[in-house]
């Protein structure tokens, strides 16, 4: 029986799964793209196109999603004016927070997701940051790009092991997220991601899914001590300990 289904499940995806991928990728970059460069408030747009894009694809793949925990009050209103930082299973994290962590955020993306169609051009106009290491000047201007978003009361999204996990185990956190944190004297959110590396881990990229149940744990916000290495080193420690505790 177990093989029946999971040979239907593969059969769904294909049938039905794959196209509706197509499409909501296509409304939410259209939608992103023109909304955020004409109507005021890009940051709404783009959380709400992300939003319902996200949505609309778990729930297409039929995904069973828990919500633990609640978001903070802060900054400019629920969930906002602060870092958000999570472990990175897969590559169903990203429909996960952003259909469900509900905070109006800007993401940390890697350079080579620009390319992608409709959203590429979609999440730049929601300024959203590609992150671009391909020199020490690509950097320092991301990490100003950054910098720019909080100071104007923008939340961030970032996976601070810097790239999805091979073998399902949390890599060690880079001090990026946590020196803008420490410059700006930000909190610092962790997320705890529970049941991407199941579903589709980076080692199956581009093949079918796997039906598997998705947590996604927001814990209480982490406060800077002061400022400066100390801090940064705190931030760090405290919030991989927290994420990793939940894994």
């Amino acid at each position: 029986m177990a093989s029946l289904l999971n040979f239907a499940y593969k059969i769904y995806q294909c049938i039905v799964l794959a196209p509706v991928v197509v499409l909501a990728s296509a409304w939410a970059g259209t939608t992103m793209a023109v909304m955020c460069r004409y109507m005021p408030n890009p940051d709404w747009w783009g959380s709400f196109a992300s939003r319902w894009w996200a949505k609309i694809i778990m729930r297409a793949s039929l995904l069973p999603v828990k919500v633990e925990g609640k978001l903070p009050l802060f900054g400019r209103g629920l969930g906002g004016g602060c870092i958000y930082v999570a472990n990175h299973q897969g590559a169903y994290d990203i429909f996960l927070v952003c259909g469900y962590l509900g905070a109006e955020i800007r993401w940390m993306l890697k350079k080579e997701l620009e390319k992608v169609p409709f959203l590429g051009i979609g999440c730049k106009r929601a300024g959203y940051i590609y992150v671009d290491k391909s020199s020490r000047a690509a950097v320092k201007h991301t990490y100003q790009q950054a910098e720019k978003a909080l100071e104007g009361g923008a939340s961030l999204m970032v996976f601070p092991e810097g790239a999805r996990t091979r073998d399902g185990k949390m890599q060690p956190f880079k001090r990026g997220a946590f020196t803008l944190a420490d410059e700006l004297q930000l909190p610092v959110v962790p997320l705890t991601i529970k049941g991407s590396y199941e579903v589709l881990p980076r080692h199956r990229d581009g093949k079918f899914i796997t039906w598997h149940p998705l947590t996604l744990t927001i814990h209480e916000p982490i406060y800077p001590i002061g400022k400066g290495r100390e801090n940064i080193e705190y931030l760090m420690k405290e919030s991989y300990e927290v994420i990793s505790r939940s894994v």
